[in-house]
């Protein structure tokens, strides 16, 4: 199998390198092209084909009742010695006549369609030799008695006399590989399970063997074995292989995908599509009792059908983790492209070309080769299945308590379930027992799911079970079970230095390495623990505790290991209290915007300001958003508030506009991902009467890197092309803020004040950080903006650099009101109620009032 790869790789690196053809192709004379066309009676006599009227073009008619005569450009062969060959395309008809006028007079020779032995050639032709040189030769005809019709010939060419031509080499050689492959994996497919053969086994046997005859025939390499099988006999044979060749190949795929995958009525249509294939395959080689112009489309028409409905099939089963898809559609990807170049060309919408001929074996050859793998990888998941089920036997018939083993124990990893789980914890605390309950998730899971199959996902979770009983062991009485998708539970009882000891051993499986098939991937946990009776008496609340712990380390990025801390309780207590008591300050008023200066290094002067959240909640006093942002950012509330934020600072850019100058306002990216975020946001600006250029958007990298990254960027271009300011905020503490840089509409970077901080630092500075970022910037066109200016001393290094703008304590702290030249302060209040007029779009279109909306 290996060599046979090796060699068929050599054959299509060769015919599309076009080495072969490429020394035969230029003595070549195409006379198809050029070929003019007249009907006659039977019989017609050299005389009669001669003085015949031809029509030529468009005009030409297709085929005759009778003889259908060809006559061909003979001023073209001047070049051709004597005894050259007359190639033709092999088609159906009941005998064939050459007529060839020249100097030495007129000469014909005449075959019917059982008396073509010995004028075959490789590439499904049939050759003629000619006597008389191309330059005696006066005239030249070709024609067919009762053909089915000159639109199904490929082709009709002219070379030099050769015994074995540079094409025909290479359609030997092909050939050759092409049998040879095929040969294998059919002799491959005999061995290996030689017992009861499954149904997807048995169709590909059938469409390999189909196939092999197809191309042997098709090719007429197999006119070295039976010398009769050439023309009209070998064309109607080829017919039905191609229909019963589609329909195997169509029902194998049906066959080999996993149970499951696919929707039955999708499935059954395919079957009958794969009939059909067969019925028009057999219909399209009686051209004797049907139209054989008619029978030929049907028979391409249904094949795309079933072309269709199998890529259908292969989205479906990919999107539902089926893994032998991928090995189908590595096999099958190159015959389906070289089939719609042969369906283009048999409709007449592409040239006729040898190359997608002879690289329709090849891929044939390949997709038998890819197919044995897929059957290879079947059989493979088939005795896994078996394996487990063994198993599974062999478990219940160890168990004396069949029932109570399948109610406690977890299907997939053999451990305890959460039944398990609860009865022994509530056993341990009724008998006053001290232990420790740590629980484990499993980090990333979903994705190996979608990226490697739900297959990978169940393998990495036994796997996890298997570890985790590996690493208690040295734990009295440990107990482990999967109480959850991706959740574990392990109950270890003993002192707090067993329970030490056990985290120690938990986090050595850190970063291990675990194999999903051939690719090897690194482990990643998540802990969290609570202990009884220190941190609860209650099984409910010892379960919430661990939870909590465990939120904490995903929290603080996963991979790790927590231990619960009543402080946990507090923060989770006074999150949920934030949560509920969100809606009623929106309602109240509680949310507020400060606003902080940003102001021209070089002259000082203010040039706009950035808004800030505050919520001056009536228990806790005024909150920054450090202490309530990522609560309700990940509540349903969180949207609402941005949109109130929003409106906010809309509000105030219509009342204070001209003070105020550019007003930044941070976005997240749940107020960018929606598919009309963009225009909410310039419909909201026109109904307000604000110009676009009055508002910057300012965005994190965090918000780059989110799901929905692509609509974020449409929409910041969006309104970018409007006319709105887009800054890049914290530039220089991301991952990929040059990627950035390049993608988005940045009008604007923001140096992190923690860059800044450090700029006038003798030793361990971050001068040529920021140097470098400033000059990046200005070389970009872009406005630099530093933020945490706080001393002159740091102002003025930042002018030295180039920088243009500035935001810090040295030029005013974030405030609830703003002087504003000869007006009194005044105060940020939520906006006027968008009832007291009617709210439209940028189109001038009416729009709904608008909920008092947010962004924090």
């Amino acid at each position: 199998m290996a060599s046979n790869i090796r060699v068929l790789m050599l054959a299509i690196v060769m015919l599309f390198v076009g080495l072969v053809p490429a020394a035969a192709s230029a003595a070549t004379i195409d006379l198809r092209r050029s070929a003019c066309v007249a009907t006659l009676p039977d019989p017609a006599t050299p005389a009669d084909v001669t003085a015949a009227r031809y029509d030529c073009g468009a005009d030409a008619p297709s085929r005759g009742s009778e003889w259908t005569w060809l006559k061909l450009d003979a001023t073209r062969l001047a070049t051709l010695p004597a005894h050259w060959d007359l190639l033709v395309d092999q088609t159906r008809f009941e005998r064939i006549s050459v007529i060839v006028v020249g100097r030495a007079g007129t000469t014909r020779l005449d075959r019917t369609a059982h008396e073509l032995r010995g004028h075959w050639a490789p590439g499904g032709l049939l050759k003629f030799n000619i006597a008389q040189p191309g330059r005696d030769i006066r005239g030249l005809y070709l024609g067919y008695r009762r053909i089915d019709d000159l639109s199904l010939m490929r082709k009709v060419v002219a070379q030099p006399g050769a015994v074995m031509t540079g094409t025909d080499i290479a359609w030997l050689v092909l050939m050759g590989v092409f049998a040879g492959t095929l040969l294998s994996a059919l002799l491959y497919n005999l061995v290996i399970h030689t017992g009861q053969r499954y149904a997807f086994q048995r169709w590909y046997m059938l469409w390999v063997g189909v196939a092999l005859v197809y191309g042997l025939t098709w090719s007429n390499v197999a006119a070295l074995l039976i010398p009769d099988l050439v023309g009209p006999v070998a064309v109607r044979l080829d017919f039905a292989l191609v229909g019963l060749m589609v329909a195997a190949c169509n029902m194998f795929f049906f066959e080999v995908i996993e149970d499951g995958i696919l929707p039955p009525g999708l499935a059954w249509f395919g079957r009958l599509l794969a009939a059909a294939g067969v019925v028009t395959g057999i219909a399209a080689a009686a051209d004797t009792w049907l139209p054989p112009v008619l029978t030929d489309r049907l028979l391409n028409y249904v094949i795309a059908a079933m072309v269709a409905v199998v890529a259908i099939s292969c989205v479906i089963a990919v999107r539902r983790g089926s893994r032998v898809i991928w090995f189908y559609m590595l096999g099958w990807g190159p015959v389906i492209a070289l089939f719609l170049a042969r369906l283009a060309r048999n409709l007449g919408l592409a040239p006729q070309s040898d190359a997608i001929d002879m690289a329709t074996f090849a891929a044939l050859a390949f997709e038998a080769l890819v197919l044995s793998l897929a059957i290879a990888d079947r059989f493979r998941l088939i005795r896994q299945q078996l394996e487990d089920a063994r198993q599974r036997r062999e478990i219940d018939l160890a168990e004396t308590n069949a029932l109570r083993l399948a109610a406690h124990t977890d299907f997939l990893t053999g451990l305890g379930n959460r039944t398990a789980f609860q009865e022994q914890a509530q056993d341990w605390m009724d008998r006053n027992t001290t232990f420790s309950l740590f629980l484990i998730d499993v980090d990333y899971l979903k994705d190996v799911n979608d990226r490697l199959g739900h297959a990978s996902g169940d393998a990495l979770l036994r796997h996890v079970g298997s570890a985790l009983a590996d690493a208690t062991e040295r734990c009295p009485d440990a107990h482990v079970a999967r109480i959850g998708g991706d959740e574990f539970a392990v109950l270890c009882r003993g002192t707090t230095a067993a329970e030490a000891a056990l985290a120690d051993t938990l986090a050595t499986l850190q970063g291990a390495v675990w194999q999903p098939g051939e690719r090897n991937r690194t482990l990643s946990l998540s802990f969290g623990s609570a202990r009884y009776p220190d941190d609860a008496r209650a099984l409910d609340m010892l379960y919430q505790n661990a939870d909590l712990a465990l939120y904490t380390a995903k929290r603080f990025g996963r991979g790790r290991y927590v231990r619960y801390d009543p402080l946990q309780r507090s923060l989770r207590d006074l999150q949920i209290a934030f949560t509920d008591d969100a809606e009623d300050a929106i309602r109240d008023g509680e949310f507020a915007l400060y606003l902080q200066p940003m102001v021209a290094l070089e002259s000082g002067a203010v040039c706009g300001h950035e808004a800030l959240l505050r919520w001056n909640h009536p228990d806790h006093g005024l909150l920054t958003p450090d202490r309530f942002a990522d609560v309700l950012v990940a509540e349903r509330i969180g949207l609402r508030i941005q949109e109130h934020v929003l409106e906010l600072a809309l509000s105030l850019l219509r009342d204070w506009g001209e003070q105020i100058g550019v007003l930044s306002v941070n976005f997240t990216s749940a107020q960018l991902a929606g598919p009309r975020s963009a225009r909410a946001v310039l419909d909201r600006l026109a109904y307000h009467g604000i110009p676009p250029t009055r508002l910057c958007v300012e965005v994190t990298e965090g918000v780059m890197l989110d799901r929905a990254a692509d609509t974020i960027l449409t929409n910041l271009r969006i309104l970018h092309d409007a006319g709105v300011g887009i800054a890049l905020d914290d530039f220089g503490t991301g991952y990929a803020s040059l990627v950035h840089l390049r993608r988005l509409p940045v009008d604007r970077i923001k140096i992190d004040l923690s860059f800044v901080a450090g700029i006038d630092q003798a030793e361990g500075g971050t001068l040529a950080i920021v140097h470098a970022i400033v000059g990046l910037g200005v070389g970009l066109g872009k406005v630099v903006v530093a933020e945490g200016i706080e001393t002159e001393a740091q102002a003025m290094q930042l002018r030295e650099l180039g920088c243009h703008l500035g935001q810090g304590y040295l030029y005013g702290r974030p405030e609830p009101r703003v002087a504003i030249a000869g007006t009194p302060a005044w105060a940020l209040t939520p906006p006027q109620s968008p009832g007291a007029r009617t709210q439209r779009d940028v189109a001038g279109h009416a729009l709904p009032p608008a909920e008092p909306a947010i962004a924090l």
